[in-house]
């Protein structure tokens, strides 16, 4: 409509403190009730006693919807647009179904308060983002978070002998250009001093790394310097061919990962936002990875998807997430950070208190510290 106005929807409880309210303001003559939800998933419009509209609501949004996808099929990848439009209407399978298999609200750090924190670089380099974020979760979780620039570590400023753990940030480094990835792991293996500060971390037996997003395809490209990494793949651009911002739904799967230990089976939804996802193991496949895969994209069943939206880069088997054999190294495109409070999932179920699942997945990096 082109003229000033508001819907709102409110409980059949509050309606009579809703209409004190608009009384109180002179807006009762303007405001009118004009309908209440369903049940069965069905538009219905009534007028002076007629029925003029009872419609399944998943046809008139595919009606709705055809001119976006026509349009996005032309300009994006055409097999996504068409599976994502084809979901409006075979929905059945595509719905956030929170499965969790611990207890979110066990701190399980809860011994290690009041004792030192141990040191965990939060390593950025330009145009990362999620510095913040990753610092507050493992805060939370006990550690003493230390911004760690790559200038500091490239001019020999900062090494990583005081630090137990590593953490390799996401947002958009270099601009996030084609490959910002490799460019940043090629300024680690290009320059001798933070090739062998690197290495050195990776190498000792009490350290944890942890890459997201850029930081996970930083890390990919460090394979050839992380025990264990060698048959990792590259993440290279996504099937839909376009960046993808959204609210997924993944499954922990059972991996060595020290930062999923007690996690399998969890079915949870995280922040998603990345343009370059995809799994490409080049002459290889996915088989070179069994066991290691710590995360995939699922539907509502908890089966491994490959469909989009709902897999929003196309890796084959839904995989987003991978460990090295000993466990230390975990990398992932998921954003957990972004969601370890309740309050900063867009939806999460009723009974979820201050922390969200993906908490977890930081008090396990302290519980291992030890």
């Amino acid at each position: 409509a082109e003229e000033v106005g508001v819907v709102i929807q409110v409980k059949l409880t509050d309606k009579a403190a809703v209409e004190e309210v608009l009384a109180a303001h002179n807006l009762d003559t303007m405001a009118h009730w004009i309908g209440t939800t369903a049940e069965n998933d069905h538009v219905k419009i009534a007028a002076h006693g007629k029925t003029m509209l009872d419609k399944p609501r998943a046809q008139l949004q595919s009606w709705w919807s055809e001119t976006s996808y026509r349009i996005q099929a032309m300009r994006d990848n055409e097999n996504c647009a068409k599976q994502e439009f084809d979901a409006i209407e075979n929905s059945q399978n595509t719905h956030i179904s929170p499965v969790v298999t611990f207890d979110i609200n066990d701190d399980i750090t809860a011994e290690f308060a009041g004792q030192a924190r141990p040191k965990v670089a939060i390593l950025r380099e330009q145009g990362v983002n999620g510095q913040q974020e990753m610092a507050a979760a493992f805060t939370k979780a006990g550690f003493d978070a230390i911004d760690v620039h790559m200038t500091d570590v490239l001019s020999g400023a900062v090494s990583f002998d005081d630090f137990r753990g590593l953490v390799a940030c996401g947002g958009f480094s270099y601009g996030d250009v084609l490959g910002a990835g490799r460019g940043w792991a090629n300024s680690i293996l290009f320059n001798a001093t933070a090739r062998s500060t690197f290495e050195n971390f990776f190498k000792r037996d009490d350290t944890f790394s942890l890459g997201v997003c850029n930081g996970c395809q930083m890390l990919s490209n460090l394979k050839e310097i992380i025990p264990g990494a060698e048959n990792w793949p590259a993440f290279v651009r996504n099937e839909s061919e376009q960046f993808e911002a959204r609210f997924s739904q993944v499954q922990i799967e059972e991996s060595p990962s020290i930062l999923l230990k007690g996690m399998a089976g969890t079915r949870i939804p995280v922040a998603v936002a990345h343009g370059e996802g995809r799994m490409d193991f080049g002459a290889g496949d996915a088989s070179q990875v069994e066991g290691l895969v710590g995360v995939r994209y699922v539907d509502a069943a908890g089966n491994p998807t490959e469909t989009y939206p709902f897999n929003p880069n196309g890796t084959a088997a839904g995989m987003t997430g991978l460990t090295t054999p000993d466990g230390r190294v975990t990398i992932m495109m998921p954003h957990p950070e972004r969601v370890f409070r309740t309050v900063q999932n867009s939806w999460h179920p009723d009974d979820w208190q201050e922390d969200a699942p993906w908490m977890r997945l930081f008090r396990n990096a302290r519980k291992w510290v030890g």
